[in-house]
């Protein structure tokens, strides 16, 4: 079961991740912004924060999902979700 540390700490590496990929600073982004909508991200930058997510938290993340993740906060639950099974 996942503490509420774990899932602060799990935000923090994605915000980090997101922004790299996304070029802007980490405290530009909020948890509810669309990656597209709100920080015009294109298709090849989110493949790269898909596979930079794998890298970090050692998952496997099918490319379907990357509808359901459109901000930080959905990213995050992706990650639990895919780290609880």
């Amino acid at each position: 079961m996942d503490t509420l540390a774990q899932a602060g700490d799990r935000i923090t590496r994605i915000t980090r991740i997101v922004s790299d990929h996304l070029e802007i600073e980490p405290d530009e982004i909020a948890p509810t912004d669309r990656f597209v909508e709100d920080h015009g991200a294109d298709s090849l930058a989110l493949i790269g924060v898909l596979a930079a997510l794998e890298a970090e938290f050692k998952v496997g993340i099918d490319q379907s999902e990357l509808r359901r993740m459109t901000d930080i906060s959905s990213v995050e639950q992706v990650i639990a979700e895919i780290g609880a099974r």
